[in-house]
């Protein structure tokens, strides 16, 4: 799938996450009593060994990676078009992100299914999307009892039917399932630009609850992502990086 789609067809993406409330001492009883038992497995420790202050501080910090506790806040997405004039690649950048999740879920799943829907032909591309970003999204669409556009309504699937998610992470394992590998790792050895150069995936959390203007930063972030990701793809195809004057951010 990687060699044989034109680059054109693809929809490069990435999805940036943050807990569903900014304190655990916000969520209902239910839920507190549920993420009480979720600490047990995050943590590895039997429940009378965890004390309240780690349930919070684990919260803080991890709740925004399950898509049971957390709320996508920003999906930012890109795609390659060659320029009718310099005759150049050109990758367009842009991103949903607001307060609100099911407008930036609407907004998403309408532009796969009026522009990727055609699975024999498009493809979405993103780093681990396979085992992160894909299922937090069907996950998050099922939650707020939102449709499945076509090109994530996946479950059940045989692995020749999703063929049209390229992850970039399964690329580079070859087979080898041990590890995970970070677009950083791979921009330093493979040479292209980082795109950690301002916050961390470790820091959307804390950036969205307390910082005034906060998405808009997130939004950056998430932008390089995509951006490196569609270097990184290039470079597996064997194909020039884009160079700063070839990257629109709309």
């Amino acid at each position: 799938m990687l060699n044989s789609t034109d680059v054109g067809n693809i929809l490069f993406f990435d999805i940036e996450t943050v807990s569903g409330k900014k304190e655990f001492s916000e969520l209902d009883e239910t839920m507190q009593d549920l993420w009480r038992h979720k600490c047990k497995q995050i943590l590895r420790k039997p429940a009378e060994e965890i004390t309240e202050e780690e349930v919070a501080e684990t919260y803080t910090e991890k709740a925004g990676i399950y898509a049971e506790f957390g709320k996508i806040v920003c999906i930012s997405v890109g795609f390659v078009r060659r320029d009718k004039e310099s005759k150049k690649l050109v990758a367009r950048l842009t991103s949903f992100a607001d307060e609100d999740e099911t407008k930036i879920l609407k907004d998403f799943t309408q532009l796969l299914s009026q522009h990727y829907s055609l699975l024999h032909k498009h493809a979405l591309c993103g780093h681990n999307i396979r085992e992160f970003d894909v299922p937090y999204v069907c996950r998050r669409l099922v939650i707020n009892q939102m449709p499945l556009p076509k090109p994530l309504d996946i479950a059940g699937k045989k692995p020749w039917e999703t063929k049209h998610l390229i992850d970039t992470l399964e690329f580079w394992k070859f087979g080898d399932y041990k590890n995970y590998t970070s677009l950083k790792l791979l921009a330093a050895i493979l040479g292209f630009p980082s795109p950690k150069d301002d916050i961390d995936g470790s820091m959307v959390g804390k950036t969205y609850w307390n910082e005034k203007g906060g998405l808009k930063r997130i939004a950056t972030y998430c932008e390089k992502d995509v951006l490196a990701t569609i270097q990184l793809y290039f470079k597996y195809r064997i194909m020039p990086i884009l160079e700063e004057e070839q990257v629109l951010h709309v």
